[in-house]
């Protein structure tokens, strides 16, 4: 294989991680650099971010790298995105991004999901329209069935700013507007286009489906082109490229959405091959070659970055964002190293320092936790109990409980609930007996152990899991260059590093506390209505 460079950007909620791989006989990590940017909430249960603050991000990371890197500029052959999914970022002509992105975690859009979807006398689930959903189900494979979804973040921005609403040119995703900004063409891969809801996703007949629109009060003019993760978009600008440290004309490639290209980053690109994924949110995904939808459990199949296949999802609200609260509730008077350092302009030896932490001190924790048992649950739930309600607990704390059992709990909580939606996923799956896991929890040898332990199943981690949305971009680009003749090429450059097993000496204890970990959730939800239902 030749010798090729490119820059990949992993966008995600808290921030924008940059990376130079180097493409040959293997996929390989020149450099990475992790910026931050914040998250503003409204009281109505808004959060946005700022496109100039994901562009700062990006353009400085970018710099930084290619700065430390001493790659020549000229020898990055190209670019793309791996980000955050189910934004709503509305541009004028100009594109020009008309108000601050309303991102996935944004659930104000209650009163716009009820007109179109709580109404009716014959529902599903005691909830959605039922003649609504089922031509949504048969048409898209799934349902905008949350107040998050962008479907209705649309039609917030169309109730309640209605003057900027009109000046509205095109509606996009995260990756889809900083594609634009570098290139200044238009373009959504398929992945975001199914998560609107109003995409064809049946075999012959992908498109925009104009009876869906009509049906949401959607204008068609608003949706972009749609293109695969492997198209060239675009080449960038002479002014991005500046600011960035890069040459003008490198291909923007399609890129894709955080679930899609993480999957790819796993190595998990056959049949059934299942991951799961510890970010700042949380996954377990399998490749299905049809289209799959689980209502009770909430779990759907989304079109990925590899044709023909679906992405069979189960999503976790905050998962790796449960490991932050840790650090800055718990650990963070214990290790007393975070002060100064939160101002850092490269975030990644900050983490490297959690993790460390957190491999010694939950290491040093017996399993169990001392019977206590948390619920990751900080933002809500979503698969396989959706409720925006649910918040998360400690439950079992005793005179002997200290910071320790509580950090390590954590870790156990996060587990317990991928073997939820595990458990969920199967009934649809056949039974998978190894599971790759990424993202920055994986990075945890204690972590991964814990996963296995909890879920029964051999872990298998890869070299920097943490960056396995961006390898997954990594492998677009190079499937768009020629590079590899296709997604399956890539599997030998993607191998296991680690291995996990299950201790079977832990098994009775936690399957004991899995079960009185789902019996949390059952017997609270009513209490955690009460306490978190408003109005807005």
């Amino acid at each position: 294989m030749a010798e090729a460079f490119v820059v990949t950007h992993d966008v995600g909620t808290t921030g924008n991680k940059s990376c130079i791989y180097r493409i040959s006989e293997r996929i390989d990590l020149i450099d990475s650099c992790l910026v931050e940017y914040p998250l503003y909430t409204t009281p109505d249960r808004g959060v946005e971010q700022k496109t100039d603050e994901w562009w700062s991000a990006i353009c400085g990371a970018t710099k930084i790298i290619m700065a430390r890197s001493g790659v020549v500029p000229a020898r990055i052959k190209a670019m793309t995105f791996c980000a955050q999914m189910q934004g709503s970022v509305l541009v004028d002509e100009e594109g020009r991004a008309l108000r601050n992105p309303m991102i996935y975690l944004d659930g104000r859009s209650a009163e716009q999901i009820a007109r179109y979807l709580f109404n009716g006398l014959i529902k599903i689930d005691g909830k959605w329209n039922a003649r609504t959903a089922i031509e949504s189900l048969r048409i898209t494979g799934g349902l905008a069935a949350t107040p998050k979804d962008p479907l209705w973040k649309y039609h917030w921005v169309k109730d309640n700013e209605p003057d900027l609403f009109k000046r509205t040119y095109k509606w996009l995703d995260v990756k889809d507007y900083l594609i634009l900004r570098c290139t200044g063409r238009y373009g959504m891969t398929r992945d975001s286009a199914h998560l609107t809801f109003l995409y064809d996703t049946r075999p012959g007949k992908l498109g925009w489906h104009r009876g869906l629109c009509k049906k949401f009060d959607v204008n068609m003019d608003h949706l972009p082109p749609v293109v695969d993760s492997t198209d060239v978009v675009g080449h960038l600008l002479p002014a991005p490229a500046a600011q960035m440290g890069l040459v003008e004309g490198i291909p923007i490639f399609g890129g894709g959405g955080d679930t899609s290209l993480t999957t790819i980053g796993a190595g998990c690109l056959d049949r059934y091959d299942t991951h799961v994924y510890i970010g700042t949110s949380g996954w377990i995904i399998s490749n299905v070659d049809t289209r799959m939808v689980d209502i009770a459990n909430f779990i759907a199949s989304i079109l990925g970055a590899i044709p023909g296949f679906y992405n069979y999802t189960a999503e976790q609200e905050t998962s790796g964002a449960c490991l932050k609260w840790a650090r800055d509730h718990l650990a963070l008077d214990d290790i007393g190293m975070y002060g100064e350092s939160q101002h850092m302009v490269d975030k990644t030896q900050e983490y490297e320092t959690l993790f460390d932490f957190m491999n010694r001190v939950v290491s040093e924790t017996p399993p169990g936790a001392g019977n206590v048992l948390f619920t990751p649950w900080l933002h809500g739930n979503r698969s396989p109990r959706e409720d925006s309600h649910a918040r998360g607990m400690f439950f079992n704390l005793s005179l002997d409980t200290g910071k320790r059992e509580m950090i390590r709990s954590v870790l156990e909580g996060i587990a317990f609930h991928k073997r939820w939606m595990l458990e969920a996923m199967e009934r649809k799956i056949p039974h998978r007996e190894r599971l790759r896991f990424v993202g920055g929890g994986a990075k945890s040898d204690v972590g991964c152990q814990i996963m296995a332990d909890i879920t029964g199943r051999v872990i298998e981690t890869t070299e920097d899991p943490q960056n396995a949305g961006a390898k997954g971009a990594t492998v677009a680009c190079a499937v768009g260059l020629g590079l590899l003749a296709s997604f399956s090429d890539a599997k030998e450059l993607i191998p296991v590093k680690s291995t996990y097993e299950p201790r079977t000496r832990y098994r009775e204890l936690y399957d004991k506390n899995f079960e009185i970990f789902k019996k949390l959730y059952e017997r609270n939800k009513a209490l955690f209505s009460i306490l978190n239902s408003r109005a807005g």
